[in-house]
């Protein structure tokens, strides 16, 4: 049944103007994993969600979101070995639930990786205005801030690097990934030296009342920095262009959250102890921190660094979101005509273009903690999605190939599961609101269009 189906997809996916070239091995795929994850939670989030959520348990709530997001990768390792197709949480809904289900799971994708962008865009902006503040070179206000904050007008630097981002993913992957590997040494320096200048500075009194917010704001604070879990979810779409996918995705999957996760609790809980967290309400959390106890050459090396670091951020998300596009066009669900892949780049160019549009213009108009906000719900439910399939797969192919095998199934794939239905429901009710009105959203364009122009009719 599952090959039939994908022999099914293949009408629309081995089509000789969107095939993709494999030239992505281990370290590229763990790179990638890494400067996908690595960015507006560590350099960004953590400091809303200490001021407003959870103060320094903020520490307990990336340990939280940590576990379910590990839930979440091991299913999709599992998925990634062993059902392939072109990856994603949308390929292997439609493997495992049918169509309809991959759809609204898609459209959902889409709606994460669209604004997770243009979230990450919103963060770097504000450390390159402050990196520019340290030069003593004013920016306008009015060309720095989205129209939602005061003397703001239109977030240009957000829509300039979409921009950029959007070139170079046109140019090709294997620029992409080049680009991608250095600027992640880059990034995991400058964390280390906030490691190691932060650790000199603690002040304990910071941790006291640990729990400002009681137990429901780690939970909420979970639900908000999961946000910087999302990335590795990006290499599952990379199967089809991945040297030996059913042994390297897996692999990158695990092993990029593994690390990051550390890297995030060891942060988080340094940035509460050099000040109060209290003050970490700004766009530039951890850069300000360090201005505060007096570093402010290390903050102005720690700001270039986290500017290079949702550099990346941006970039794989970017690449995911047009993979999972290029999956969904292919299938007839959106219109083929702009799935075609250049064939000297091999890159989808139009659907660049397009995905690259939309995620500038909510960069320059839209406030980060919305869009924030939009991501984790959606991604919340896509990761519940994967993890329940891999029960149905389970049941429904157990003889089928698993080069690698979900640990303690189906306990932990429930366990998944409902860690990600737990803190979405910790997500603020407004959230909720949008997140249906996206969905119904998404019901009307299925059914006036892709239902009617699916390559399985």
């Amino acid at each position: 049944m599952l090959r039939n189906l994908f022999r099914k997809k293949a009408i629309g996916h081995i089509h000789q103007h969107s095939s993709l070239h494999r030239s992505l091995n281990l370290i590229d795929l763990t790179l990638m994993g890494i400067g996908a994850i690595i960015g507006a939670g560590v350099f960004v989030l953590t400091g809303i969600a200490a001021a407003t959520k959870a103060g320094p348990a903020v520490v307990l709530s990336y340990t939280l979101a940590g576990f379910a997001s590990m839930f979440a990768a091991l299913a999709y390792a599992e998925l990634a070995a062993s059902v392939g197709g072109t990856g994603s949480a949308y390929s292997y809904a439609y493997a495992g639930f049918g169509e309809f289900i991959a759809w609204i799971i898609g459209w959902n994708l889409l709606l994460e990786y669209i604004m997770s962008v243009g979230t990450v865009a919103i963060g770097w902006s504000g450390y390159v205005s402050n990196l520019f503040e340290a030069m003593h070179i004013h920016l306008p206000t009015a060309l720095t801030k989205n129209p939602f904050e005061e003397g703001g007008a239109i977030n240009l630097l957000a829509m300039l690097v979409i921009l950029a981002l959007t070139g170079l993913l046109c140019i090709g992957v294997r620029q992409s990934v080049k680009f991608n590997a250095v600027i992640v040494f880059i990034k995991l320096l400058t964390i280390a030296v906030f490691i190691a200048v932060a650790s000199l500075n603690v002040n304990v009194d910071n941790w006291h009342d640990f729990l400002p917010f009681g137990w429901l704001g780690v939970m909420q604070g979970a639900a908000l920095v999961f946000f910087a879990y999302i990335g590795f979810d990006a290499l599952s779409t990379a199967v089809e262009e991945a040297v030996d996918p059913q042994r390297d995705v897996p692999i990158a999957i695990i092993a990029s959250l593994v690390v990051c996760t550390l890297i995030y609790i060891v942060v988080s809980g340094l940035l509460t102890g050099i000040v109060p967290y209290t003050t970490l309400n700004v766009r530039s959390p951890v850069a300000d921190a360090l201005l505060q106890i007096g570093h402010q050459t290390i903050g102005g090396i720690i700001a270039a660094g986290a500017i290079a670091g949702l550099t990346t951020v941006m970039l794989v998300m970017f690449y995911g979101l047009t993979r999972i596009f290029l999956a969904m066009s292919r299938d007839g669900l959106v219109p083929l005509v702009i799935a075609k892949v250049n064939p000297t780049t091999h890159t989808p160019i139009r659907i660049i273009l397009i995905m690259g549009t939309i995620i500038a213009l909510i960069a320059g108009f839209a406030p980060i903690d919305r869009a924030a906000e939009l991501v984790n719900i959606g991604t919340l439910a896509a990761f519940a999605f994967v993890c329940g399939g891999v029960i149905v797969f389970r049941w429904t192919h157990p003889d089928l190939p698993r080069p690698f095998r979900l640990p303690f199934s189906p306990v932990i794939p429930l366990l998944g599961v409902g860690f990600c239905v737990y803190l979405m429901l910790n997500l603020p009710l407004v959230t909720w609101w949008r997140f249906l009105i996206w969905t119904i959203l998404g019901l009307i364009v299925y059914f006036t269009y892709s239902y009617k122009h699916s390559v399985l009719k």
